[in-house]
């Protein structure tokens, strides 16, 4: 390996979660690029490894890059990595990469552990289309105006949260986003992992029981249901119609799938998720 920049993932909780190739490539290389070289140097001592660190945080990172491609530009390898997941995917990293873009340095990803591509595989929301919006605004006012710029998005939506926040993020949600399945996937991979599934006021009514929410969080959200032209009839309505009509339950949603220009299975999910099923 010479003058090459690799972008490696590292566990998000479980160690064995760590590549082969994560573990040889951070043993060959010349510097270890992380955020807090006290998190990653109890990694690597757990896997024997020896190379050196050196800081990269977003307090210092513009100079680090500058750092980082004069060593790429005298044939050093250098590997990037963020305390947990996948570098760049809310972590510091971003100016390095481009950097070493820019200057035609090979950069090279070491795929392993992603938060929110984790949270996103196990949720049981759709997967064909999604969208990662990192974390929300802090403040309620520009959280709520977040969620009303994607409302209408055709995908899941993706989400990290604060512990802290995440009771009001539900009932933001729920308030602009209005009826639809939600998931808050929490300490991923951990001991506690866990998956709480159910409409916001479900899941919001959940987390509120407890006497504090802790760990880390994604929140999940399923897509807007498709919006029916002005005058046409809409999936539930037709649903409705042909089951009054007598029509067992699925031939109803074959047809009222049918009927709106949709596959039967999408059909199926939006009605069961506008039903509370």
């Amino acid at each position: 390996m010479a003058g090459a920049l690799y972008v490696v993932a590292t566990p998000i909780g479980n160690l064995e979660d760590m590549s082969l190739r994560a573990i040889r490539v951070l043993k060959e290389v010349s510097v270890i690029a992380c955020e807090d070289t006290r998190h990653t140097r109890k990694l690597l001592a757990h896997y024997g490894i020896e190379t050196p660190v050196l800081s990269c945080h977003e307090h210092n990172e513009a100079a680090r890059a500058a750092e980082i491609a004069a060593r790429l530009e005298r044939g050093e390898t250098v590997a990037l990595v963020s305390d947990a997941g996948t570098p760049l995917v809310e972590d510091p990293g971003y100016r390095v990469v481009a950097l070493a873009v820019e200057r035609g340095f090979k950069v090279e990803p070491v795929p392993g552990p992603c938060a929110a591509v984790a949270a996103l595989s196990a949720s049981g929301l759709p997967t064909d289309a999604f969208f990662f919006g990192g974390f929300l605004p802090a403040k309620a006012a520009k959280r709520r105006a977040r969620l009303q710029e994607l409302s209408r998005l055709p995908a899941t939506l993706v989400f990290y949260e604060a512990p802290h926040r995440i009771l009001e993020t539900l009932a933001d949600c729920r308030d602009l986003l209005g009826s639809r399945r939600a998931v808050v996937a929490r300490e991923l991979t951990k001991l506690h992992e866990e998956f709480l599934r159910g409409t916001f006021d479900e899941v919001r009514a959940e987390l509120a029981r407890r006497p504090a929410v802790k760990g880390e969080l994604v929140l999940l959200v399923d897509r807007a249901a498709p919006e029916s032209p002005a005058g046409q009839t809409s999936l539930e309505e037709l649903y409705q119609s042909l089951v009054a009509d007598g029509m067992p339950h699925m031939e109803a949603v074959k047809e009222a799938a049918r009927r709106s220009g949709i596959g039967k299975r999408e059909a199926y999910r939006i009605l069961a998720a506008q039903r509370g099923d």
